[in-house]
């Protein structure tokens, strides 16, 4: 009996340590799981990787894909705490040395893309690896706007989609960011966001981004972009709270290792009209609310694009990265009720998705712009700090 139990406990831990590659798919519903395991075949022909889903019976499966089981996780449109607590969990086990965790609709990422991203993890040298999507010219304009330039200017880093559904990471880096689902988890914030990129650069650990071409992207359940909005940027200010005594040092922003693509013009079947008629009538009637988050040159830099056409609408960007700076601050200090912040942040977001589109539209390039828009942000970071420091200086 004893020399059974040993044969068999040498025979998992052989078995555990064949595989240097993680690959959790537990957010992948199962009507696309066969997709994906047929592109994980392609980018993986020889290797064996270990492939953890909810239902790991999979028939025809290559042999060199080795299945097992994961925890539930919902299909949701971004991780969750405890999809990076139980990856964590499983490359402990499975004693793999990268872990590759896929979203849903991720069968629609090529198999050299995924293929990529694993190396780049699996090289020794690289603790995360984010993907750069092509996506639509009107396609996450709530990261063109917010989420990519706030985390640049802050965190120092070029990481074009800092909230992604799809990464490769170390072991150590998903043990920190175990350590981070954890701590919502105890907190009862099963729905919390966690931020990679932001984790990593407070670590210091090294980032890669790897182009991954197109990617269906997956919609909430609830699409409204009000929702989206407030959930995603205020998870990406509480954040920022959290980890000011990083941010508020000077550091430096890697060198530009890609040329900003081209982007299709934008194709003209925006509302742009509507959305600049939402932030006239906001103008008019949140000036209450918005007098006590912004000061008052911006108030009447705001007064003053509001009298401007819809064709010809402009918002610039030295003011809008001014007004995401002052909402952080509001945010911290609690100015207002944070349900009724995030809601007043929506009228000016919309003026700035219909300025981009006016500009896109006229023959710039997106990305140029969103570009634009990120140097903006760093240029005015010193004023965050100031304000950050001393709210009340600004107050008048």
């Amino acid at each position: 009996m004893t020399t059974e139990n040993s044969t068999s406990a040498e025979t998992s831990t052989i078995d555990q340590t064949t595989a240097d590659l993680l690959v959790v798919g537990a957010a992948v519903p199962p009507e696309e799981f066969d997709a994906l395991l047929a592109n994980l075949a392609v980018a993986f022909p020889v290797e064996t990787v270990v492939i953890a889903r909810q239902d790991q019976q999979v028939a025809n499966a290559p042999a060199n894909l080795r299945m097992i089981a994961a925890p539930q996780s919902s299909a949701a449109w971004m991780l969750k705490p405890a999809d990076f607590v139980n990856a964590y969990e499983i490359a402990r086990e499975q004693r793999t040395r990268a872990i590759l965790m896929l979203g849903s609709e991720a069968h629609s990422l090529k198999p050299q893309a995924l293929r990529e991203l694993a190396d780049a993890a699996l090289s020794g040298t690289i603790d995360l690896v984010v993907p750069r999507y092509t996506l639509p010219p009107h396609t996450g304009l709530i990261n063109s706007a917010i989420l990519y330039p706030l985390t640049r200017a802050l965190f120092a880093t070029r990481t074009r989609f800092p909230l992604t559904i799809d990464l490769a990471f170390s072991t150590r880096m998903a043990e920190r960011l175990a350590t981070v689902g954890k701590r919502f988890a105890a907190a009862n914030q099963v729905d919390a966001i966690v931020w990679p990129v932001n984790e990593a650069a407070v670590a210091g650990f090294a980032m890669d981004e790897v182009d991954v071409g197109t990617r269906s992207v997956p919609q909430p359940s609830d699409p409204d972009m009000n929702t989206i909005l407030a959930l995603v940027t205020g998870s990406l200010f509480a954040d920022i709270e959290t980890k000011a005594a990083f941010w508020q040092r000077p550091r430096r922003l890697p060198p530009v290792r890609r040329p900003v693509p081209e982007t299709p013009l934008a194709d003209g079947t925006a509302d742009i009209a509507r959305m600049v008629e939402a932030f006239r009538l906001a103008n008019a009637n949140l000036q209450e609310i918005w007098s006590l988050v912004l000061p008052p040159n911006s108030l009447l830099a705001l007064k003053r694009i509001s009298v401007l056409d819809a064709q010809s609408f402009h918002m610039p960007e030295n003011l809008w990265a001014r007004i995401v700076f002052d909402f952080v601050i509001a945010y911290k200090l609690r100015t207002i009720n944070r349900g009724h912040l995030m809601g007043a942040l929506i009228p000016l977001y919309l003026a700035w998705v219909a300025s981009h589109l006016n500009v896109t539209a006229s023959g710039a390039s997106s990305e140029h712009h969103i570009e634009a828009v990120a140097a903006a942000f760093e240029a005015d970071k010193p004023y965050l700090v100031a304000r950050w420091r001393w709210p009340d200086r600004f107050g008048s």
